[in-house]
């Protein structure tokens, strides 16, 4: 099949949130065939202990991209243990120039429980404003919702959970089968 004929695969929303000390990286579990849900528990929100050092990540795009870049961000973690901006810089450095890693398609979100960083393919390691951050099919809903839910008295889970479900009422390509994960540093 070509380009144009073949449907492409969607579905992930990520979101992290920091509020009060705590991160929280929740993801849903859908992935969808044009559309058709393939799955609706997929596993997309992972922790890692390179080092000794708890790292909470997501991750929206292509499975296999996304597991090969959380294998090279564990490396950049046990060459530079407990600095998780070092490392993030370092795997985007490596994304954008290195032949291989450029043709691979995701974006994460990682936590250490005191930053929260997007780190992408062009080479950016962001750091989200107003603590909220989404990546994904239904990233902007979530976002969106999770912003105006952030002066509220919730807490940083029910601010993810919430925004979660808000996003997958209105994006077909995100589900209710959240994965949490919380962090505090």
């Amino acid at each position: 099949m070509s380009d144009d004929q073949f449907p492409g695969w969607h579905g992930t929303t990520i979101m992290g949130v920091k509020k009060d000390g705590v991160v929280v990286i929740a993801g849903d579990g859908q992935v969808s065939l044009g559309q058709t849900v393939i799955k609706g528990s997929a596993r997309k929100v992972r922790r890692l202990s390179p080092g000794g050092y708890d790292v909470v990540s997501g991750f929206a795009g292509s499975t296999a991209d996304a597991f090969t870049l959380l294998e090279r961000l564990e490396a950049k973690l046990e060459a530079t243990p407990g600095q998780l901006a070092r490392a993030s810089v370092e795997l985007a450095k490596d994304w954008r120039t290195d032949k291989y890693l450029q043709k691979l398609e995701a974006m994460l979100i990682v936590s250490d429980g005191e930053d929260i960083f997007v780190i992408t393919g062009a080479g950016d390691v962001l750091e989200p404003e107003h603590d909220v951050t989404a990546i994904g099919s239904g990233g902007n809903y979530a976002l969106a919702a999770g912003r105006a839910l952030m002066d509220t008295d919730l807490s940083a889970e029910e601010v993810a959970c919430k925004a979660m479900a808000i996003a997958s009422d209105i994006c077909v390509y995100t589900n209710g089968n959240l994965t949490v994960e919380t962090i505090k540093k």
